[in-house]
């Protein structure tokens, strides 16, 4: 659209079409300006939330967990013999154990050299396979557990049968022999070796131990017997001299013989992982890692002292009315620093009073000030020297009697993990008194970011699916419309001052034709 501006009446149309819309864009600044804190409010909801989450993640994997308080220090009278560490023990424990034998694994190598010279080499290129050829291979290697893999095949009468389950590989003419070594290592219960110098091949079972009645290593397929000169069973190659069979530890564990296949093993929840022999029993004992413990109720208590501050802070945040959010014009008109100090102001009390995170405050304080029903001794927080601190203005704060909580985890741990994770007797939530401090927590965390997503949504969510999303796109379908309606509005106006420039000029035209027929 041609505009013209001013030239007949000397007036400057621009700006003052530009005086006029500014009188016209108010409600839609308003807009705007509303649009901008319903996006405050959203994003200081979603870092409630975030900050909720946090304090929930950290009780799920700390105070939550039955391992946080079972740590233990385990003193070991001759550690270069036996190292021992608890696994999930929540009684101190003690002995002595005295190692006979090492546990060790099967091994077999080549009987003779071999006629490989370079396992980089195709198994056709070696003359081991004819072009286009393949074999399939087994091997049945003892397990971790002392026994063999098993699956279950049906009997010649149909019936379900248990039997040993091998590893099984189909190699071909074209595979290299480094290749099927390395599928062997990588998938099987053994781990073959090819020594270049020597041209022969060595096998050892991954698994230590003794499977009593049968050998630890049982191959089948002409690549082992014919290329790698090896023995078909474990048991043969011991027979033959050219391998070892697989034996258990043998210890004596509190005067009492007893073999495991491994030599690393768990006894009362305790694991126990043999070195050497000895001559001599080895002593051992546990007691409570209570510094490690001290430092998980610690986290606990912090990380729940941010969150109430968190709370207070922004629930008792000053409304500043006056401080409305700026549009693009009056930034414009500002420097940075004074944007920056009226946006501080402007962005305050977003969730001033809000009744959700009000509400949590109370909820929190009182599922944890209450006793925990059910337990005897330790059933509240202040029997751990976990009182709130004496000024109430921190809002209910935790605060630590730290010689008072160390006292308590060296007495007893696992009473301090029933204080916080006990279930009520119809494990359903609905017995509250009787569950642990840490679950009642959760709860009340958990209504609260449902309430809050619901208001405020999470990252990724549509606006459509919760309310300030849905009143935010309200707000875009109000602004669009009032945009298109200035653009309106400004046509009109421009309009306008272009039809009366047009009459100006033709008044100018007839009063120079006038005064030059009067002249």
């Amino acid at each position: 659209m041609v505009r013209v501006s001013g030239l007949a009446s000397g007036m400057d149309i621009d700006e003052l079409v530009k005086s006029m819309m500014q009188a016209a864009r108010v409600p839609m600044d308003k807009l705007t300006q509303k649009k901008t804190y319903s996006e405050w409010q959203r994003d200081d909801y979603r870092s409630m939330n975030t900050a909720l989450l946090e304090l929930d993640t950290l009780i799920r994997e700390g105070i939550g967990m039955q391992k946080s308080f079972i740590k233990k220090t385990v003193r070991v009278s001759d550690p270069e013999a036996i190292s021992v560490k608890n696994i999930n023990s929540t009684s101190d424990f003690s002995g002595t154990l005295k190692v006979d034998n090492l546990a060790t694994a099967a091994t077999m190598f080549s009987k003779n050299k071999t006629s490989v010279d370079d396992q980089k080499k195709t198994l056709k290129d070696l003359g081991l396979m004819l072009d286009g050829e393949s074999q399939t291979i087994t091997i049945l290697a003892i397990n971790k557990d002392g026994g063999f893999d098993t699956e279950v095949q049906k009997d010649e009468n149909g019936k379900d049968v248990m039997v040993n389950k091998p590893y099984t590989l189909t190699i071909n003419s074209t595979d290299t022999l480094e290749s099927v070594i390395n599928k062997i290592n990588a998938d099987s219960g053994v781990t073959v070796f090819f020594d270049q110098q020597t041209q022969k091949f060595s096998m050892t079972a991954k698994n230590t131990g003794d499977v009593k009645t049968l050998a630890e290593i049982q191959l089948k397929g002409d690549l082992f017997t014919k290329t790698m000169q090896l023995d078909t069973t474990s048991y043969r190659a011991f027979q033959s001299g050219s391998g070892s069979v697989g034996t258990n530890a043998s210890v004596i564990y509190n005067g009492l013989k007893i073999e495991r296949s491994s030599n690393t093993f768990t006894i009362n929840g305790a694991e126990i992982t043999l070195k050497k022999e000895t001559t001599d029993p080895v002593t051992f004992s546990s007691t409570a890692d209570v510094d490690a413990i001290l430092d998980t109720v610690t986290k606990f208590v912090t990380k729940y002292n941010e969150v109430i501050a968190k709370i207070k802070d922004k629930t008792g945040e000053s409304k500043y009315r006056s401080f409305t959010p700026l549009t693009a014009e009056q930034k414009k008109a500002m420097t940075e620093d004074e944007v920056k100090l009226w946006e501080e102001k402007a962005k305050s009390g977003t969730l001033k009073n809000d009744s959700t995170l009000k509400s949590l405050l109370t909820t929190m304080r009182s599922s944890l000030y209450t006793s925990v029903s059910g337990l005897n001794g330790t059933d509240s927080l202040s029997k751990l020297g976990i009182t709130t601190t004496s000024n109430y203005l921190d809002g209910g704060k935790l605060t630590i009697d730290e010689d008072k909580l160390r006292a308590a985890i060296s007495e007893d741990p696992n009473a301090i993990y029933n204080l916080f994770m006990k279930e009520d007797s119809k494990k359903d939530g609905s017995e509250t008194g009787e569950m642990g401090l840490a679950r009642r927590l959760r709860a009340n965390l958990k209504a609260s970011m449902a309430t809050i997503t619901e208001q405020a949504g999470k990252a990724g969510s549509l606006n459509n699916n919760f309310t300030i999303g849905k009143s935010l796109n309200s707000l875009e379908t109000r602004i669009s419309a009032f945009e298109a309606k200035l653009t309106k509005l400004e046509t009109r106006y421009y309009n306008q001052f272009t039809a009366m420039e047009k009459a100006i000029q033709r008044a100018n035209s007839q009063s120079a034709s006038l005064m030059q027929y009067f002249s």
